[in-house]
């Protein structure tokens, strides 16, 4: 399988979801990362049109920068790094936002959705990303004891499908 003068053997660290946690990644490993990345973005991106439909209905009512409009500044300074002070755009800031968590790294994107599980900004996923060593909080609500071999979705990226 592997020259052992060329290439090292993959480190297993640990199993998690049925996948063996590998340094340096697997195959197996992006592609579950890639798909638990999927269902993150898919819940940022609906949290970021929410929060941005009741910053336009606050603004509308009262005038002002109320929670819908904190909390749309809040996630997308999380995923692009800026600070958007009351003098851009609602529009723009939730469309820079958007980019910004399409185009973000696996690695960024599990620490600080993460975070903002943490936080109950999200929601909890059915899997975590593997092989990453931090997080703020496990933000998966399925367990190893929840996994049936039998089931099919043991692993939503089709990992142990043919």
């Amino acid at each position: 399988m592997y020259n052992i003068k060329n290439k090292k053997m993959p480190k297993v660290l640990d199993k998690k979801y049925g996948i063996e946690i590998t340094k340096p990644f697997s195959k197996k490993m992006y592609k579950h990362n890639d798909s638990v990345a999927e269902e993150m973005r898919t819940n940022v991106a609906e949290k970021i049109y929410d929060a941005y439909r009741r910053a336009i209905g606050e603004v509308a009512a009262n005038g002002g920068m109320d929670k819908g409009e904190k909390d749309l500044r809040s996630l997308v300074e999380a995923f692009s790094g800026y600070h958007y002070g009351e003098g851009y755009e609602l529009l723009d800031v939730r469309d820079q936002g958007i980019e910004a968590v399409n185009s973000c790294a696996n690695w960024q994107l599990h620490e600080e959705y993460s975070y903002l599980c943490f936080k109950g900004i999200v929601p909890r996923t059915r899997f975590m990303m593997v092989g990453f060593d931090w997080e703020k909080h496990d933000y998966s609500y399925c367990r190893e004891e929840d996994l049936s071999p039998a089931s099919p979705e043991i692993v939503p990226s089709g990992l142990d499908k043919k």
